[in-house]
């Protein structure tokens, strides 16, 4: 079987709810990642795209309901000006979706169906639309409420059981009680984020993870906060219970703030995946090898839970343990959930998120599987570690995870 491989990463900067990508249609912000990560290959000349160089584009988006709605990857590859012999689907599993389009485009190069795959996600929250559902009946008499689309659930069917369906932070707050993490735990774990993150762009690790969107001002993570201390963090009000709960996590009480989660956000992400055979197409020599693949689902209401077998799975799929893994990106949709995850796994919280997290960075929910996989990557490549782990939660309970092996480390 062929194997698939990472030849090149990038996104956006990721902008603040209502920030500075506000005024960019998502489908332009997917169609200048596709354009760039393209630009960024010397073998994709236009003659080599015209020839069918590029298999295929796939792109994860997890609203679908805005102006992202007519399949987004081949707008998205229309836009960018590809030939329109390319052809591009969309993948909706919600915040997992642009690791699933990796995870689906890179069994397609090892099936032998395709030799180079882009792929990658796109999210703008911030322009999310309200929608207005049709009635059973004609002629309502009534008033008739708008839905918004941002995050969550919305139009909930009413078969779902209603534990199935409370909001994401509500959910967060009962598996933080299932594992007992506390406030105190949750506030130093978001402002290591940041500090993190702060300290990776002032470095220079994302100078070449990152480009710029055209006609904005935006050339870093618009949501990090520098300085940022548990103690700050904790002057913060709890959003989805009133009562603050104590610092052992075992109270009804509440202990998810807006410090300590993800903000909404804009965003795109794409990735460039290949078989062994594609550098001579690419121009390009393989990043990391794309070593094994997890998919896991459980209760809709502990979703931040599953990545834990996700990972799990994937680990064995790559015939390593976790004592192997030089690096995880598990990506940040809250604090409570991303330390019960480093918890079962019992590894070092040193190695996870080595340059920052969503809590910091943003959570554009369809581009931020790209990211945590672009992410890993470079961070492999740059350390000299060997096998790394990315994996991300996914709202109605479930997690994907892939693992990949720097294949200068062999």
């Amino acid at each position: 079987m062929t194997d698939a491989f990472v030849y090149d990463a990038i996104r956006t900067p990721f902008g603040k709810f209502g920030g500075a990508l506000a005024g960019v249609r998502p489908d332009d912000l997917a169609a200048h990642m596709v354009r760039s990560i393209v630009d960024r290959a010397p073998g994709l000349t236009a003659e080599a795209l015209e020839g069918g160089a590029v298999d295929e584009v796939v792109f994860g988006n997890a609203n679908g309901a805005g102006e992202e709605n007519r399949n987004v990857a081949r707008m998205a590859t229309l836009l960018a000006g590809l030939p329109v012999s390319i052809p591009g689907t969309t993948v909706n599993r919600l915040c997992g979706s642009s690791l699933d389009a990796a995870i689906i485009a890179s069994r397609q190069i090892q099936a032998d169906d395709a030799d180079v795959m882009l792929v990658g996600g796109v999210e703008s929250m911030s322009r999310a639309p309200w929608v207005l559902p049709k009635t059973e009946k004609p002629y309502p008499a009534g008033d008739m409420t708008l839905a918004s689309t941002t995050l969550g659930w919305r139009l909930v069917n009413r078969n779902m059981p209603k534990e199935w369906t409370v909001s994401l932070g509500e959910a967060t707050e009962q598996l933080r009680e299932r594992h007992a993490i506390g406030r105190d735990r949750q506030d130093e774990f978001a402002a290591n984020s940041h500090n993190l993150a702060d300290a990776a762009w002032n470095a220079g690790f994302y100078d070449d993870l990152v480009v710029p969107v055209p006609g904005t001002d935006l050339t870093r993570d618009e949501g990090i906060r520098p300085g940022s201390s548990a103690e700050k963090l904790a002057g913060l009000k709890t959003v989805f219970r009133k009562d603050n709960g104590d610092s052992s996590g075992t109270t009804t009480g509440g202990t998810v703030t807006a410090g300590n989660a993800s903000p909404l956000s804009d965003g795109a992400s794409a990735v460039l995946l290949g078989s062994e055979a594609a550098a001579g197409t690419l121009g390009l020599d393989p990043i990391a090898r794309i070593a094994g693949r997890g998919a896991a689902a459980n209760e809709p209401q502990f979703f931040g839970f599953a990545p834990v077998e996700a990972a799990n799975r994937a680990l064995a799929k790559a015939g390593i343990t976790w004592d192997d893994v030089a690096a995880v990106e598990l990506n940040e949709a809250f604090a409570a959930q991303s330390l019960a995850c480093v918890d079962a796994w019992k590894i070092d919280p040193a190695i996870v998120n080595q340059h920052g997290g969503a809590i910091a960075m943003g959570h554009p929910l369809g581009a931020s599987g790209g990211r945590i996989l672009g992410t890993l990557a470079r961070s492999l490549q740059r350390s000299g570690g060997r096998w790394g782990v990315a994996a991300i939660c996914i709202g109605v309970g479930q997690g994907l995870a892939v693992v990949l092996e720097n294949v200068s480390a062999k």
